[in-house]
C-alpha cells in the first residue's frame, strides 16, 4: 500500500474520533505459487484506492437492540453494554456494490475494509469477526485520545479466526509512519 494511502486512512481515523470511521480498500489480489503445506495459493493484495464510507451502524444490524442486550454487562460497571458509533461500524451494502462496480470497470476489486478503534488497540473485536468475510483484509487503526497510535491488518483463516498480516508501505515517506508495527 502506498504510504500516502496509509496516511489518508490515519487522517480519516483521527478526524472521525471519537467515532469509528470505515471505508473500502480497492486494488488487486495477486496469486502466487501453491503452498503445499497449506494446500492453497498464497495471496497478496495491492491497495490502489481508499474509499471513505459513512458509518451506518445501528444496534439492530446484528439482530438485537440495546434493550435486548441487557444480559451483556460492562465488565467495569454493573450496567448493560450500549454499543454506538464509538465502538461499532457498518458499511451499507449499497456502498459496497457501488464501489465494487466502479472497481470492476477499472479492472480492480475490493480487497479489504478499514475502520478505526477509538481508544482501543488495533485488534479485531468479536463483532469485527462476526461481520468479516474470509477473502478481505481488515485494516484497523487504533486512535487514542484523538491521535493515531497503530495500524494493523488482519485476515480470517479457515477456522474464521483473525490472523495478523503484514502491511508493506511503498514510497519515499514509508519510514515516516511510526504508528506502523
Amino acid at each position: 500500500m502506498a504510504a500516502g494511502l496509509c496516511r489518508a486512512i490515519a487522517r480519516l481515523a483521527a478526524a472521525s474520533y471519537p467515532t469509528e470511521c470505515c471505508g473500502i480498500l480497492v486494488g488487486r489480489r495477486q496469486f502466487g505459487p501453491s503452498n503445499a503445506a497449506a494446500g492453497a495459493a498464497e495471496v497478496s493484495r495491492e491497495v490502489v484506492q481508499v474509499v471513505a464510507t459513512e458509518n451506518s451502524w445501528e444496534p439492530s444490524l446484528l439482530g438485537y437492540t440495546d434493550a435486548q442486550a441487557e444480559g451483556q454487562k460492562n465488565a467495569q460497571e454493573d450496567r448493560p453494554r450500549e454499543h454506538s458509533l464509538g465502538d461499532r461500524y457498518y458499511i451499507d451494502p449499497a456502498d459496497l456494490l457501488r464501489v465494487q462496480k466502479s472497481a470492476r470497470d477499472r479492472g480492480l476489486e475490493i480487497v479489504g475494509i478499514y475502520h478505526s478503534h477509538p481508544d482501543h488497540p488495533a485488534v479485531p473485536s468479536e463483532c469485527d469477526r462476526a461481520l468479516a468475510w474470509p477473502v478481505y483484509s481488515y485494516v484497523i487503526v487504533s486512535v487514542v485520545q484523538g491521535r493515531v497510535a497503530d495500524l494493523k491488518s488482519w485476515r480470517l483463516d479457515d477456522q474464521h479466526r483473525f490472523q495478523s498480516e503484514p502491511v508493506k508501505m511503498i514510497g519515499t515517506s514509508a519510514n515516516k509512519a511510526p504508528f506502523l508495527s
